[in-house]
């Protein structure tokens, strides 16, 4: 396929622009910086993409797109970041739709929950999971319910078009980047992270084309859809359970399971069920387990 991969000069989009090319896909680039790549199979484009018009030209002739652009946190909590991040996923998704480009992924986020950007993080229910209310208090995590919302109208008026929005974690090259030190300042994130090229790996299920494959015929999923990439271990380095009981001591935890050992808060059964997505993060040396 040719992929259009937006935001490709950024922390997530590098990986991402790397897994489409060793997938042998053709990949067109698009930044508002200059090339930073150092991929020579990858064709680049600088584009505002705040801009309709230049968004439209920047996409034609893609079979997918993979939306990265934008800001990934609230900066100083105005304005800039909730307009930007808006603005763009609006183009692209309707860009795409202009096109014909029927398999899109864009890049959402767990700060869709009142978690670690918020005046006062929240959570109704562990693990965490699609259902859970998305019920941010600042620009950011805003900004991303809104691109889900997009997906939503978009899908409406052109129901044969198929979005996936990614709910990523903190992007990072392995584990042990992740590991906060300051467990009371982190409690919002919930420990969470997802490793960088597993993330990739997301991105490009989300927008596989499986109907001539024989492994995997029929499409499990249409319309838009939603989809939490977290490791399913935390980065912590204390039982799971203590964290909750010293943090979250009055969440309640469903599904019959247990937050402890290295568990996370964090379920993605429906990323693996719909996508045929699992975290890898080298070996995990038993972290799965409980103690």
């Amino acid at each position: 396929m040719k992929i259009a991969i937006t935001g490709c000069n950024g922390s997530v989009g590098k990986p991402v622009v790397a897994c489409a090319l060793q997938h042998g896909h053709d990949v067109v680039g698009l930044d508002i910086t200059s090339s930073a790549a150092t991929e020579p199979a990858l064709s680049f484009t600088q584009v505002d993409l705040t801009k309709f018009d230049d968004t439209l030209n920047a996409l034609r002739g893609c079979d997918a797109v993979i939306q990265l652009a934008g800001i990934p946190q609230p900066k100083d909590y105005k304005a800039f970041v909730h307009n930007a991040n808006v603005v763009i996923s609006w183009n692209v998704l309707r860009a795409c739709a202009d096109l014909g480009i029927t398999r899109i992924a864009q890049a959402s986020s767990v700060n869709v929950y009142r978690g670690v950007f918020s005046a006062s993080p929240h959570f109704d229910y562990f693990p965490i999971d699609e259902s859970h209310p998305c019920e941010p208090d600042e620009p950011y995590g805003l900004s991303k319910v809104i691109c889900e919302l997009q997906a939503d109208s978009i899908v409406r008026r052109y129901p044969h078009i198929r979005i996936a929005s990614l709910r990523l974690h903190w992007s990072v090259p392995h584990r042990e980047k992740a590991i906060r030190l300051d467990n009371a300042r982190s409690k919002g994130d919930l420990w969470g992270y997802v490793q960088e090229d597993s993330a990739a790996q997301a991105f490009l299920l989300a927008v596989a084309d499986h109907s001539h494959s024989q492994a995997m015929p029929d499409q499990k999923w249409a319309g838009h859809e939603t989809f939490l990439i977290v490791s399913p271990v935390t980065s912590a380095k204390e039982d799971s359970g203590v964290l909750k009981e010293t943090y979250w001591p009055h969440v309640p935890v469903r599904g019959g399971g247990e937050i402890c050992g290295k568990v996370g808060f964090y379920n993605c059964e429906k990323a693996r069920t719909l996508l045929g997505w699992e975290h890898r993060d080298g070996v995990d040396g038993g972290l799965n387990g409980c103690s």
